[in-house]
């Protein structure tokens, strides 16, 4: 998929989902590692697989479901995606930021965004959550390449501020609430799927990143283009320290995520309910 008839192709999606659902999301959530009990809080009106939706890329990654959630949170309507898009399954941006713009064509205006990432910090402990102040893209693709349709957003959109100081100053005072640590750094995105060498955790820190991953940025960037409101946090599920690095297995990045997977669904909820 490239950018060549997107909004055509965007519009077909929406057209598509509404057939199965009369809701009018208002938010959009990407349950991302480690909220995967989100989805048990949602008030289910429709489950849709992707594979139903024109134009969907279809989840290949263990954890990921494959369904666009539509229903009630706090009061609130809700498109969610219970499983997102990484370029290493050989997405291109493009196709990784795809569903974002169609739950903005379904009506929703904020865009809520969970990870899981290694955390750089010497003061990160696995099971804890980082917000999200802002990104450094090293994935070599953005979803804006190629022909610009205004319908969608400008050629060149403004990313002084892609995550809301509105929403992040909301999400820090209902983490103070609940008692939830919340870090807050910058989210570095790579390619993956491999996790990094010491020499690359040595060389992602010393240019700014707190956490790495390997998905989120396409999807924001492609929401600030459509002037959407994002707020994003990180579930830290392993220690990325060049000197003290030991091997880790995907079983525990599993674990460190659902870990936190109750606090960060809390504080998720919340969000929805004071938004």
């Amino acid at each position: 998929m490239t950018n060549e008839g997107l909004y055509e192709k965007i519009q077909e999606a929406a057209g598509a989902v509404r057939e199965r659902s009369g809701m009018e999301p208002s938010v959009g959530i990407i349950l991302g590692t480690g909220l995967g009990k989100l989805a048990e809080a949602v008030d289910v009106d429709r489950r849709i697989p992707y594979e139903e939706i024109p134009h969907f890329p279809l989840s290949t990654v263990e954890s990921h479901d494959g369904r666009l959630l539509l229903g009630s949170l706090a009061g609130r309507e809700v498109v969610a995606m219970q499983g997102r898009f990484h370029l290493y399954e050989g997405y291109t941006a493009v196709q990784a930021a795809f569903p974002v713009r169609v739950m903005n064509a379904l009506g929703a205006e904020v865009l809520l965004v969970s990870n899981a990432a290694g955390g750089m910090s010497p003061y990160h402990t696995p099971g804890e959550l980082l917000l999200i102040e802002d990104h450094i893209n090293l994935q070599g693709d953005n979803p804006l390449i190629g022909p610009n349709d205004e319908r969608l957003g400008p050629r060149f959109p403004d990313m002084s501020a892609p995550y809301s100081p509105r929403l992040n100053a909301l999400a820090r005072e209902l983490a103070l609430e609940e008692r939830i640590p919340l870090h807050r750094g910058v989210y570095v995105a790579v390619v993956g799927p491999n996790l990094e060498p010491r020499a690359e955790y040595r060389f992602l820190k010393g240019i700014g990143g707190d956490v790495v991953g390997m998905s989120t940025v396409p999807e924001v960037i492609a929401a600030v283009h459509m002037g959407m409101e994002v707020m994003a946090i990180s579930v830290i599920t392993d220690r990325c320290l060049p000197d003290a690095l030991e091997p880790v297995a995907i079983e525990k990045i599993f674990e460190a995520a659902a870990r936190a997977e109750p606090s960060l669904t809390r504080l998720m909820t919340r969000v929805v309910e004071r938004l």
